[in-house]
């Protein structure tokens, strides 16, 4: 994994209006970039905090190119092999023309789904030994399986269950193309990782009436419903961050922790704040 340091775009905290960028729309706007420790990470790379303050030059949004701008200069002002992550609100500001720039590579989204869970999953992963993983996009599923056997690789001594579901693809054998990756958990734990695939409910994909428990990786881009055991703390492990599947886990009487990549920058960048204070 290549990059270094993750640059976090944000809404600025203080949405005071006398914190706006005030300039005029064509003229340059600076963002300031606060380098944190890689401690706050857990050592699994160095965060960027930069706040990005709303714009009023009569209720106009920010200028695309003059924003796209202004991260590019704090990404090359970033330590390392610098990457970024943008909160959605400003992915919404950039040009659609432009969004793929912005997106975090796969090496990034590495380092933030072993931070996050290293975070919040650890213990649960030691205690239970159960891990769900929810494949997303069929095309993604050798990077997906690659990426899920590094981030387990840990928690491989104790994980006794491990469950992967997929979406069913007519002319490809899933078993097949991910044999050797599944292989691979049995070489050195003796571990059998299952396959199911979703069922098609309601015109929508969904996983099967079996309760899921411990920790639920999850890489897919709307949500499949998983059922969750009613006993004990299940960690929800959501990679894409996806708002409809935190709000399915609010309101499980405490019984499901919902983490996130984006929850995951803003607890690092809230944490900051709060030692300064």
């Amino acid at each position: 994994m290549e990059t270094e340091s993750i640059v976090y775009f944000h809404p600025m905290q203080d949405m005071y209006k006398s914190n706006a960028a005030k300039r005029h729309w064509w003229e340059g706007v600076s963002l300031q970039g606060r380098v944190l420790g890689a401690e706050e990470a857990g050592g699994f790379f160095v965060p960027v905090d930069c706040q990005v303050p709303p714009f009023y030059y009569k209720k106009k949004p920010w200028p695309q190119e003059v924003l796209e701008e202004a991260l590019e200069t704090v990404l090359h002002g970033a330590p390392g092999m610098a990457d970024t992550f943008l909160h959605p609100q400003i992915m919404t500001l950039v040009s659609e023309e432009r969004i793929q720039r912005w997106e975090p590579r796969r090496e990034t989204m590495e380092r933030l789904a072993a931070g996050l869970l290293a975070g919040f999953a650890a213990e649960c992963l030691f205690q239970s030994g159960r891990v769900q993983v929810l494949l997303g996009r069929p095309e993604d599923t050798d990077w997906q399986m690659e990426m899920t056997r590094r981030l387990l690789g840990p928690y491989l001594p104790r994980i006794n269950s491990l469950l992967f579901y997929y979406e069913e693809v007519e002319g490809t054998d899933i078993w097949e193309e991910a044999a050797d990756e599944l292989e691979a958990y049995g070489y050195e734990y003796g571990l059998v990782p299952g396959m199911r695939p979703y069922l098609t409910l309601e015109k929508a994909l969904r996983c099967d009436r079996e309760r899921c428990g411990g920790v639920i990786l999850d890489y897919t881009d709307t949500p499949r419903y998983p059922r969750v055991e009613r006993e004990g703390r299940t960690v929800y492990a959501d990679l894409t961050s996806n708002w409809e599947k935190e709000r399915g886990c609010i309101g499980k009487n405490g019984r499901i922790l919902y983490v996130s990549p984006l929850k995951y920058l803003d607890t690092i960048v809230k944490s900051s704040y709060d030692r300064k204070t």
